[in-house]
């Protein structure tokens, strides 16, 4: 799955060690990041996509749960709770969602590709939100985003668009107001505690939903395979909780622009794991316009 923004600024420019360790820390996190689609078709392949999408936030809740124990956390504040919901609705509940019944019917590399312009979409929002005056530039190379990924999508798709791909539109516009708004927290409190209280925000949601899913189907979730399984236990574990940890700690060391950088890596990294996951084809197109969404998606940044 993509990244959020970060959680600290710093005045001063990071060491030159502490720097490269940002950095290192940063490509972890994408890593991690670019094989939630690839997990998310393999689990979904035999589990109930509503299953995995909320399950995989239950888990991901009790785990942030234990961690915000364990740290003694502060409550938000009264304002911070409206934020907060918008994350859990984007990042908790609304990507994993739609992505998780997207990947029951396309493939993992055509996902990558639609979700690339994920890091634009974000900027949008929060320069929306923000109420910043982007330059014509940046707007320029949004609109341009936009009509690669809708080219694409059009082009595979036999000249009009499926039903999945507009679950991946709706998943992406959901991400990146969710990831916007966690930016914009993120600077009054760690970006840990933000993911981590979306978390626990959507379990009154999300535990009720779970068991009335998982019930009538525990017969034929006993007899998933264990790649399925894995598959739902590294989207839970990974995705929704330990990468966000090397990323806001990435970004904290190396500063946000340079990390944020390494964010432009993962739709490639994607196509790789769904290659090496899923033995997807890894099509010249797809590589063609990946580059070309990352290459939109850098200059964009840049024009900001």
């Amino acid at each position: 799955m993509p990244s959020h923004t970060s959680t600290i600024v710093s005045n001063h420019p990071p060491r030159l060690g502490a720097d490269r360790t940002g950095l290192l820390l940063g490509l972890i996190a994408v890593a991690l990041f670019s094989l939630t689609l690839p997990f998310t078709r393999l689990a979904v392949a035999e589990l109930d996509p509503t299953f995995v999408a909320l399950g995989r936030a239950l888990v991901a809740a009790v785990l942030a749960g234990l961690w915000l124990w364990q740290q003694r956390a502060p409550m938000p504040r009264r304002e911070q709770w409206l934020p907060l919901a918008l994350v859990s609705l984007g990042c908790v509940l609304g990507f994993p969602w739609l992505t998780s019944i997207a990947m029951r019917s396309l493939p993992a590399s055509h996902g990558a590709v639609l979700v690339g312009i994920l890091p634009l979409a974000t900027a949008v929002f929060a320069v929306l939100r923000g109420k910043e005056r982007p330059s014509p530039g940046f707007w320029l190379m949004a609109l341009l985003g936009t009509a690669l990924v809708v080219a694409f999508a059009l082009r595979q798709g036999g000249g009009s668009f499926h039903l999945a791909d507009w679950l991946i539109f709706a998943a992406v516009l959901l991400a990146a107001l969710g990831y916007a708004e966690g930016g914009r927290l993120a600077q009054a409190m760690p970006g840990q505690h933000v993911i981590s209280w979306a978390l626990l925000l959507a379990v009154p949601f999300v535990l009720p939903v779970v068991l009335w899913n998982a019930w009538p189907q525990r017969a034929l979730m006993a007899q998933a395979s264990s790649a399925a399984w894995l598959g739902f236990a590294y989207i839970s574990v990974f995705s929704m909780f330990i990468g966000f940890f090397f990323w806001y700690r990435g970004m904290a060391l190396g500063g946000v622009a340079r990390v944020g950088q390494t964010q432009l890596l993962q739709p490639f990294l994607t196509l790789l794991g769904a290659a090496l996951l899923l033995h997807e084809p890894l099509t010249g197109e797809s590589l063609l316009f990946a580059g070309a969404v990352i290459a939109v998606v850098g200059i964009g940044r840049k024009l900001k």
